[in-house]
């Protein structure tokens, strides 16, 4: 008999007042090519979200953008009511073609992305919604008072950055508080550092994007393929595993939309990296 794998192995988080198992789902490939429109196979898709609580996922993350909608609508029609589940979205892109993102912090913008995700989610209130992006293009203050509002307001419970650096969450803070970042960060990308270290020092949740890439780490015969082998674990495995061990505010989203995979991103969650063989990793991935 096959054992079923559990995220709850990857440990807990606390993300404001809600506590979720740190190893989650990103939902942006439940889309088509270019993050638009319906996926390539629904039945599948659908099978994915069907399966993350047998597998004790209960963080997911979103955005409107992703479809654009497309997302949002399959996450309601498949996993409403949200019973133990945290499902985390974004706003702040309007998207006009497969592969093209916008960003928009006009303050009112923000706010009718807020409320089309509540109307698409089935909810009262977000239990955590993320900017996008902040958008240069508006002052930052701007577009943090207006969130700030809709918190007051209580169509936010709470707030998250994506894509940003110290300077931004520590203004953001002055508004609200920042529960959690969502930063491109893997192995092989560790422009990053710096904010994640900045959050592990104020608890605050991080999100890797694109958590997978292993680049030319993967090699056959390179270190980095023998650590995973003598592991029994799959290159994408060995790097959540090393990502679960970076930091215990980490939170990693991989995202798929094919229960297999699903099942064996959440493996990783088992995955017990000693010191020496994640230090090794470390080196490799830094020297490369």
């Amino acid at each position: 008999m096959i054992r079923t794998p559990s995220a709850s192995a990857a440990g807990q988080f606390r993300i404001g007042d809600i506590t979720v198992n740190r190893l989650g789902f990103g939902a942006m490939r439940l889309t088509g090519e270019g993050v638009w429109g319906e996926p390539k196979d629904p039945k599948a898709a659908r099978a994915t979200l069907q399966r993350l609580r047998e597998l004790d996922v209960d963080f997911i993350d979103t955005a409107d953008s992703y479809g654009p909608f497309v997302s949002e609508d399959l996450i309601r029609e498949v996993l409403a009511p949200y019973d133990g589940l945290l499902v985390a979205t974004k706003g702040g892109f309007l998207r006009t073609a497969p592969g093209d993102w916008t960003m928009l912090g006009f303050p009112p913008y923000l706010r009718q992305c807020v409320l089309m995700s509540m109307r698409r989610l089935g909810v009262e209130r977000i239990d955590l919604w993320q900017l996008h992006r902040i958008d240069p293009a508006y002052p930052r203050d701007d577009q943090f008072r207006e969130i700030a509002a809709m918190q007051k307001e209580g169509l936010i419970r709470h707030v998250g950055l994506s894509e940003v650096t110290v300077d931004d969450v520590e203004a953001a803070r002055r508004f609200f508080p920042v529960v959690t970042v969502q930063n491109h960060y893997n192995l092989i990308e560790r422009k990053s550092e710096p904010v994640l270290d900045y959050c592990e020092t104020h608890g605050i949740g991080f999100i890797p994007w694109f958590p997978l890439a292993a680049g030319d780490l993967t090699a056959e015969g390179s270190a980095f393929s023998k650590i995973a082998r003598r592991l029994n674990a799959t290159p994408s495995q060995l790097a959540l595993a090393w990502l679960l061990k970076r930091s215990k505010v980490m939170l990693p989203i991989p995202g798929t939309a094919n229960p297999e995979h699903l099942a064996e991103n959440v493996a990783a969650a088992e995955i017990a990296l000693s010191d020496t063989d994640f230090k090794e990793i470390d080196r490799l991935s830094v020297s490369r």
